[in-house]
């Protein structure tokens, strides 16, 4: 079997991303066999519906393959990051607009790369096992794939403070923050996958969907909401610091080991996506960022520190907030010809 299984049961088109290894890190190849797959489906009368899913129980898709990125940039080929990223937000906005409903089964873990290939579709289904995030900032990176978009339609500040901290988001946040629609528990999955497959009705999400109960963010969304309205990220880090609450211990030190380069940048394009009307033009400002990311930005440093060498240490290019030139996050964010 390939790295994406591709087939069509009874009424549905069937996608299931089989790295259970990787933890189903989308590939570029993955990418484009996903979308040779929709555009044969959109218009094809046997395709009720797709429906999206990840082999084994502990990922939908943690996210892009992007050693194969590192080894390149690291060669001096900036050119595959680009086309990667180009590609994959094509086909992220695609999924945005499918015509047909697009079941993502959003089972276990879910980020980045996971997060384009599941959370812009027209039914999300998260379980018990789910954890979702937008950790990109951790590695050099900002919260891309459209995640500025659903992040800037997160309720107050709320998406703000997950795409900062990189915050694991369990089923109840993940819906109320807008990155999925319904929880159904981990154990009805087959049985939903099999209702939705012999039907292709979309109604029977409704048999099988539970309540998530609380999330607790929308619990501390008073608190969280006047320290991520501020101004830079200078100042919402030394407000955090002056809150004893756990949750802003815990967010102070995520974006501590975020790029400072990156978390600029990212609290700059998740509030100017909050402005934007589209996926697509929340997308064109994210590769804005990430095409240049290899070669200008922190994103093979951030590589080498998680996935490489896994020290977790990285050494930035611009170690504090204050090491930031303006110049370069103007750079950074500047539109891209061609």
């Amino acid at each position: 079997m390939g790295e994406t299984i591709i087939r069509i049961e009874g009424r549905a088109g069937r996608i299931t991303l089989n790295r259970p290894d990787q933890l189903n890190a989308l590939s570029y190849q993955m990418i484009l066999d996903i979308e040779k797959a929709l555009i044969a489906w959109e218009d094809d009368p046997a395709v009720d519906l797709v429906l999206v899913d990840g082999a084994g129980d502990r990922a939908f898709c943690a996210g892009g393959d992007i050693e194969d990125m590192y080894n390149k940039g690291r060669a001096g080929d900036f050119s595959y990051g680009p086309k990667f990223w180009r590609d994959e937000y094509r086909l992220n906005a695609y999924i945005g607009s499918y015509k047909k409903p697009y079941v993502a089964l959003m089972n276990g873990f879910v980020m980045g790369g996971g997060v384009g290939v599941s959370a812009h579709g027209s039914h999300r289904v998260v379980s018990d096992r789910s954890q979702v995030a937008m950790p990109e900032c951790a590695i050099g990176l900002i919260p891309d794939v459209g995640g500025t978009h659903l992040l800037g339609r997160a309720p107050g500040s709320l998406g703000e403070f997950a795409g900062l901290t990189g915050h694991r988001m369990a089923a109840a946040d993940a819906i109320h923050m807008g990155f999925a629609d319904h929880y159904v528990p981990g154990d009805a999955l087959d049985d939903l996958t099999r209702a939705l497959s012999e039907t292709g009705d979309i109604a029977k999400i409704e048999d099988f969907e539970k309540s998530a109960g609380e999330a607790p963010l929308a619990g501390l969304e008073a608190e969280i909401d006047p320290v991520f309205q501020l101004e830079n990220v200078g100042d919402i880090m030394a407000a955090l610091g002056e809150i004893e609450a756990d949750w802003a211990g815990q967010a102070l030190k995520a974006m501590g080991r975020g790029a400072p380069l990156s978390l600029i940048c990212a609290l700059q394009l998740v509030r100017e996506a909050r402005r934007l009307d589209s996926l697509e033009e929340a997308l064109e400002l994210e590769f804005r960022y990430t095409s240049r990311s290899a070669e200008h930005g922190e994103f093979l440093e951030g590589i080498r520190a998680a996935i490489i060498d896994k020290d977790r240490k990285p050494r930035w290019r611009y170690p504090s907030l204050e090491d930031v030139p303006e110049a370069v996050v103007a750079f950074m964010l500047a539109p891209v010809e061609a």
